[in-house]
């Protein structure tokens, strides 16, 4: 295959993932009409655990009987605690998510989440690390599309906006620490381990708050498996598939494209109005979020998303870690 169709089958692949996880928004909404937000994120992350688990003992077993591909790092012990810690973030980060898709549409939850790209680089310089001038820039038209998509009179935010909003400065932990264990451990030991972690979390606090958390599971199913099995399980496979050839920058941008397929899918599916304030605040976000990935970084292929999304923006630093 030619470089020139590499490069566009990987494009398609990430493209098709951020499909998935852009209607995803949609699927975590809809679900919650019969289901408790809480039960809802214990079973999807339990279902994306299960898929990926069968794959990470493959690889292992791939290791054992071969020397080199046995992964360097921390001892297993470590490997449990970071990845339990990866976990507990995670589950604030889709805690807050999932409760705020109860008063917020998926539209604004897509774009509000997706923040994160402006958020990382922003927490970079509180910690001592210079940005370029397209952060800034992407970062002043992210925040004037988030006023204009989600303040309104009395210059007050509707509950879940403001949920969104607190849950992506998580989404944005979360990348900053991944990007840190993505060299130390492997992409599966981490995705299985975060997801098992907030899954047993999720499910703890579904029995403790919400009345008969799985009374509804049969009429939530369809959202359920779209979550657990097509948003975490196969758009995480197509992603690490696509990453081994695909260009970081297009990767990194065209994945960003998920707030936008939330936007459409919440108009297409759940019947969510098309206002000219989700227009231009959704475009202005998308704009901003895309303009802060444009720089180039020195990137490996084949990492994860949040390492992926969190060495591009370091890359975009006009002040380089050596």
């Amino acid at each position: 295959m030619t470089g020139a169709k590499q490069t566009l089958k990987a494009d398609g692949l990430l493209l098709l993932t951020a499909l998935i996880w852009g209607f995803a928004f949609v699927a975590q909404r809809s679900g919650m009409r019969d289901i408790g937000p809480f039960a809802f994120n214990g079973v999807r992350f339990a279902l994306g655990t299960l898929v990926l688990l069968p794959f990470l003992l493959l690889g292992r077993r791939k290791a054992r009987t071969s020397p080199a591909g046995k992964h360097p790092g921390l001892a297993p012990r470590a490997k449990l605690a970071w990845a339990a810690l990866a976990g507990l973030i995670l589950f604030a980060g889709a805690s807050l998510q999932q409760v705020g898709l109860v008063t917020t549409t998926a539209s604004n939850a897509g774009f509000i989440t997706s923040l994160y790209v402006i958020l990382v680089p922003l927490i970079g310089v509180c910690l001592g690390r210079s940005s370029g001038l397209r952060i800034w820039l992407g970062a002043v038209l992210a925040v004037t599309g988030l006023f204009i998509l989600s303040v309104g009179a009395g210059f007050t935010m509707a509950p879940g906006d403001l949920l969104q909003l607190v849950g992506a400065f998580f989404w944005a932990g979360h990348i900053l620490l991944i990007n840190r264990l993505v060299s130390r451990m492997e992409a599966l030991e981490i995705a299985v381990g975060q997801f098992a972690t907030c899954s047993l979390l999720s499910l703890a606090v579904a029995l403790l708050r919400e009345p008969a958390p799985f009374a509804g599971l049969g009429a939530a199913a369809l959202p359920i498996l779209y979550g657990g099995l097509l948003s975490i399980g196969v758009a995480y496979t197509l992603q690490i598939v696509a990453q081994k050839t695909a260009h970081p920058a297009h990767a990194s941008i065209i994945l960003s494209m998920e707030a936008l397929f939330a936007g459409v899918g919440g108009v297409l599916l759940l019947q969510e109005p098309l206002t000219l304030r989700l227009i231009v605040g959704g475009l202005l976000m998308l704009a901003g979020m895309i303009l802060s990935q444009l720089e180039p970084g020195a990137i490996q292929a084949g990492e994860d998303h949040d390492g992926l999304a969190a060495r591009l923006i370091e890359g975009s630093s006009e002040d380089r870690p050596s």
